[in-house]
């Protein structure tokens, strides 16, 4: 088979022998887990991101998990998140034992609609609110910020799609992951995303008290600290004093994100370039295919290209197909959380709650993207794109 018959998936890692290198000094090492790396993954993501804290953890949805658990929530407590999202989103406030909400997207994001939020916090006072950055652009941060603090809850910014994007408020310029408007930022590192550890993620933060909660929570709630220790055992002695959960990342794999970090904001202006060589060839096809690109103050990194197909989910299926045999792995993000059987089983949402996500979920295609491409392989991507479309 030869490179242009090869199928194209719509991401991957890139992994270099640096990085290889980087996991068997490591393995051949005297630490594989709970070593040092781990806290230089942690410095690396704080210097870039901009936080005072980081908690590097075994992945995403350990991330969001513990960051809710941080935030106190609880049976009886609600979260308000996006229905345009992987599910972690909101099972993070499910795992707690309280109550997933959501709030519908703004139609030229695809993220959390300020607007919404104001008339759902009017029926429900959330505990924490989880905007979901999408396909690597930043949530209304500030807005969503200032409305969580009139109503009294938290932030926990869900980035796992937007490491190394920025965006702006009143003049100055904020990355994701500076906890500027949120309590808390939660990122990703599987293979697909800006940067990969295998499985892994990380929680941000800037405050002094839910970093200690994290870390204690990461690690089955135990504790060897000499001054939070009820009496003195010896050298040895540690203290369970919550239930936690055993969330650690290992050292192998803080090598390889350590490495990958090097790179990061090389591959952030890479998936620019093809993004901006996908919408010159689109250019004209606005008929049929709308891309989903950034707005003004907000920088995205493009974890994902969303293609909106218009004509509704019978030609997005038919065209997604005909991609297929092409060999072009395209994929659809996200059918939207709240039609999931367990959510419209347990919490009672149906079709229609939230008419922006699911008239955006009916037409979304995500095209190939990822660093490593090249723009051959974006032109293969639209001429098969463009046959899909003629096709009907």
């Amino acid at each position: 088979m030869s490179a242009t018959d090869a199928p194209l998936p719509y991401g991957r890692q890139w992994i270099d022998e640096k990085d290889i290198h980087a996991v068997v000094e490591v393995l051949r090492g005297d630490w594989l887990t709970q070593g040092p790396l781990i806290r230089a993954l942690e410095q690396a993501l704080t210097d870039f991101c901009g936080a005072r804290y980081a908690v590097a953890v075994s992945s995403g949805t350990a991330a969001l998990h513990l960051a809710c658990l941080a935030a106190g929530v609880g049976p009886g407590d609600g979260g308000l998140t996006s229905p345009i999202s992987f599910a972690a989103s909101a099972n993070c406030v499910a795992y707690c034992g309280g109550t997933p909400g959501f709030v519908d997207v703004d139609p030229r994001t695809i993220t959390m609609d300020p607007n919404a939020l104001e008339h759902a916090c009017r029926r429900q006072r959330p505990k924490v609110i989880l905007p979901v950055d999408f396909s690597g652009q930043p949530a209304d941060l500030p807005a969503i910020y200032e409305i969580a603090r009139r109503v009294g809850a938290r932030v926990i910014e869900d980035a796992a799609h937007s490491l190394g994007a920025t965006y702006s408020c009143d003049g100055q310029s904020f990355r994701v992951g500076s906890c500027a408007h949120a309590d808390m930022v939660t990122l990703s590192f599987h293979p697909v995303k800006h940067i990969t550890t295998g499985e892994g993620g990380a929680i941000l933060t800037n405050d002094a008290a839910l970093y200690q909660r994290l870390l204690d929570l990461r690690t089955h709630g135990i504790t060897k600290d000499p001054a939070r220790l009820t009496r003195d055992e010896g050298p040895w002695y540690y203290e369970q004093h919550e239930l936690g959960f055993n969330y650690r990342i290992t050292d192998f794999q803080c090598a390889l994100g350590l490495s990958q970090m090097k790179r990061l904001a090389t591959f952030v202006a890479r998936r620019r370039e093809l993004v901006q060589r996908y919408s010159e060839l689109l250019a004209d096809l606005r008929d049929d295919v709308r891309l989903l690109t950034e707005v003004p103050g907000r920088r995205s990194s493009y974890h994902l290209l969303v293609a909106q197909i218009r004509g509704g989910a019978p030609r997005r299926r038919a065209v997604f197909e005909r991609l297929q045999a092409a060999g072009i792995r395209t994929q659809v993000h996200y059918f939207p959380i709240h039609l999931q059987p367990w959510y419209s089983s347990r919490f009672g949402f149906r079709a229609g709650d939230f008419p922006q996500a699911e008239a955006y979920y009916a037409g979304c295609l995500s095209l190939p993207l990822f660093p490593r491409m090249a723009d051959a392989d974006v032109e293969r991507s639209v001429a098969a794109l463009r046959s899909a479309l003629a096709a009907g």
